[in-house]
This record gives C-alpha cells, structure tokens and sequence, in this order.
C-alpha cells in the first residue's frame, strides 16, 4: 500500500489498523530544539477521541503516546521523530457478520477491488482511527508554528445536518463536546442527536477551520500552491467529500467587485479569497471549510451483496459515530498545522533570505 505519507520537508507518514495491536507515526524533517514531551500529546488527543462523550462512538482508547525516537532530553534531535499509540479497546467481534459483505457507502468494496483482500475489522486502514496519528503529529506542528511564526489553528463546527449556529463565540467552542460555537443551541444539539441515534441513521456536518498569523509569501505556485495542497490535505480525512476555500463556491454567484479583497496600508477590506492569492498566503488568516457525509455505518438495513455476488441486506452493528463531524474539527485543525508548518519550511528554505518587502499591509 503506497500514499502512507505527507507533506514534502516536514513529512509524516502513518501506519496501522484500526483493530490492530497499535497506530503510529514518523515525522521526517522536524527542525531540532523543539521540546517536547508525551503528555503535550493529551489535550488534542482527547479532542479527537471517541468516548469522551455520549454522542459519538463508544470506544473507549487510551491514545498514550510514545516517543520512540528523535527526542533527546526533553527536545527534537532533527533526526525523525517516531510515535507510538497501542490500540487498547479492540472489539473485532463486532465485525464477524460483515466479513462475508460490502458495506453500502464504506471502502469495503473499493479496498477488495484494489488489493482482492481486506481487513473488515473496524474498516481496518480506512478506518477514522488512523487520523489519530494527523493529530498527534499536529501537536508538534502547532508548538512549533506557535513559537516560531506566532501562527493560531482552531476550528468549529459550522453546520450539522441542516442546523446551523444562531450566533458566534470562540469562547462557546471547547466548552461543549460539539465544538459548536454557539452555546444557547447546545441543549437541542444533544437532543437532535438522542433521537438521531434512537433512529439507527446519521447525518452530515461542515466544519471550518481557520489559521491566524500566517504571514505572507507561503506558497509555491504553480503546483505546490498553499490552497491546493490545503485542499488535498483537507480531503484525505475520511468521509470527506467536499473542500471550500475562503468562500469557495458561494463564489459563484458573488460579483467581481464583492469578492476581490481590496487592500488598504493598515488591511485588506475583505477575506473573501480565505488568505490565499496565487497559491501565496496573503497574510491573512487562512480560512478553509470541510463537508462531511452522513456515515454508513448505521443501524437501518441497506441493500449489498456478499463474496459469493448474491444479494443481501446489511446492519452496521457495534460502536459508531451518529456524526462523524462531532469529533473532525482537530483533525481539520491537524491538516491545517501540517501543511502550514511544511509550506514554512520550504519557504524558509528557498525565500529566507528575502524577508519584508514592501509595501506591507497590515
């Protein structure tokens, strides 16, 4: 299986199944003198995890990271970096009945198709329990634009099937387990989803993301343009299925005298263009916006056939996300920090020298 690894300068490349003994990670090009240590891993960990509440999976994992390798007294050495997380709460069993079935709307098919053997446990590769390690390399990637660029990702949960917030604030997100930024609505998210998993069936969600103090020049166009590799970034998470940047198709139907972003010395009027120009940052924030499908893996029986081509119907049993939107929003803000953090490097490698040009717009 090739396409296990991202990024150019600072590469990261995962390995594991979900039902296997452990997932893991190697971050190749991390600049040394970055510390670092274990427990640095748990907050966004536990962001992502399944378990934490009563409206996504139930699989209760550990996620206890362990450096392997490229730390040495508490800092990265430059040499890779290597993580380790044991799975700990397997439940294969689950499993048994679909060995012998597709799944409607889960890789099962295309991954039989592709390699003519599957692992059915938990989806096994293509399974969510690999964006684990996205996050966990994250962390690294988010300290170090912190410290070195002064650059913010964090994200939010814009929309759940057709609800949307009533109103915004930063400070509403980490304080309930949607990640929804408007707290008033909370109490009806979680009976919307009650009744949602009492159906058996699912639904969609749109999370966005957003990077601040990005300054400008990060970028290489034509083929390595900042919103292109964002994109690609953005729709390898699973069940992904639709990428914005900035306004992105609300595009179409704006004018060319609305969507421009007119510049004045002390800011751009407008961020319309998601703090992207050419493939280059602009120096504003960066804004990039996900559509996630409704999961499969539901209770209503759905029409499939077997291994031998006859036709069949098919339950998802076992422990499942009613949304898998609920917990997306770190693994948004994960590929965001890995793609910013290899665009400044590279940019550090081939432009370091050219530094503030003016004009600088604030």
């Amino acid at each position: 299986m090739s396409s296990n690894s991202f990024g150019k300068l600072f590469t990261v490349t995962t390995f594991g199944e979900s039902h296997g003994p452990a997932i893991g990670c190697v971050i190749d090009g991390c600049p040394p003198g970055l510390a670092i240590a274990s427990e640095e891993f748990r907050t966004d960990l536990e962001r992502r995890a399944t378990g934490r509440s009563r409206y996504t999976s139930q699989r209760h994992e550990a996620d206890e990271v362990e450096i392997l390798s490229g730390v040495y007294q508490g800092k990265t050495t430059g040499t890779p970096v290597a993580l380790l997380i044991r799975n700990t709460d397997q439940r294969s069993k689950d499993y048994g009945e679909i060995e012998q079935t597709f799944r409607p709307g889960h890789a099962d098919y295309t991954y039989w198709q592709k390699y003519g053997i599957r692992d059915p446990r938990g989806g096994g590769r293509s399974s969510a329990r690999e964006t684990t390690m996205r996050v966990a390399a994250a962390v690294v990637a988010k300290k170090w634009l912190a410290e070195r660029h002064g650059v913010h990702v964090r994200g939010y949960l814009a929309q759940i099937g057709e609800v949307v917030p009533g109103a915004f604030d930063w400070s509403a997100v980490e304080q309930n387990p949607f990640f929804w930024p408007d707290a008033s609505q909370v109490p009806a998210l979680e009976d919307y989803i009650n009744k949602l998993r009492k159906s058996g069936d699912s639904v969609g969600a749109r999370v966005n993301v957003v990077a601040e103090g990005v300054p400008p020049g990060w970028g290489e166009p034509v083929y390595g343009k900042l919103d292109g590799d964002l994109a690609s970034a953005l729709m390898s998470i699973n069940a992904v299925k639709g990428v914005e940047v900035g306004d992105g198709f609300a595009a179409v139907a704006q004018r060319g005298s609305v969507h421009r972003d007119e510049m004045r010395l002390d800011g751009f009027t407008s961020n319309h263009a998601g703090g992207i120009l050419g493939g280059i940052s602009t120096g504003q924030a960066v804004t990039a916006s996900i559509a996630l499908k409704p999961t499969s893996s539901i209770l209503i029986p759905g029409r499939s056939v077997n291994l031998a081509g006859e036709p069949v119907d098919v339950v998802t049993k076992g422990r499942h996300d009613p949304c898998v939107g609920i917990r997306a929003t770190p693994i948004a803000e994960a590929m965001m920090a890995l793609v910013l953090m290899d665009h400044a490097l590279r940019h550090r490698a081939q432009c370091g020298d050219v530094g503030p040009v003016a004009p600088r717009i604030a």
